[in-house]
């Protein structure tokens, strides 16, 4: 497979689960951490403007395209960064939804990511199944995530 075909179906693997995740809600909103988010998790526009709660709708197609442009303009360029050795679509994909999900500060701060860079691929589930807390307990919806980027990080 080549480069761009494996970077393809790396993007194609993550924005299916952003959009599983996530779930389409067209109209601004306060998700968990209490910040204003829109379509399929987005908290900024194309151009870099934050959502606000007052802002229009969106529908369903310009959500797709905004999510696909964040995680191959901001996401996919950090996790590389952060993870240069990271070597199958799944493992890319995983990783790219856990940052999209969870921040690329957090992803850098990581054992997660000493694990990956260390090539510890047995040890990565175990701790990508400890970002499951949101307000302090643990949330049903990431621990799910967290066992689909674990079901992409081990596939082949």
């Amino acid at each position: 497979m080549s480069t761009a075909a494996a970077t393809q179906q790396s993007m194609d693997l993550a924005a299916g689960l952003c959009r599983h995740f996530e779930g389409f809600i067209a109209h601004p909103y306060l998700c968990p951490a209490g910040v204003p988010t829109i379509g399929y998790g987005s908290t900024r526009y194309a151009d870099g403007t934050p959502v606000r709660l007052t802002d229009p709708p969106i529908c369903r197609e310009a959500a797709e395209r905004l999510l696909r442009l964040t995680l191959t303009r901001d996401y996919l360029p950090a996790v590389r960064q952060l993870c240069p050795g990271v070597d199958t679509p799944g493992r890319l994909a995983a990783l790219v939804d856990f940052a999209y999900n969870c921040g690329t500060g957090n992803l850098k701060a990581s054992t997660l990511r000493r694990k990956v860079n260390a090539e510890d691929w047995d040890a990565v589930p175990t701790e990508l199944r400890k970002w499951t807390r949101g307000g302090g307990r643990v949330l049903p919806g990431l621990v799910r995530r967290r066992e689909a980027e674990v079901a992409l990080l081990t596939s082949r």
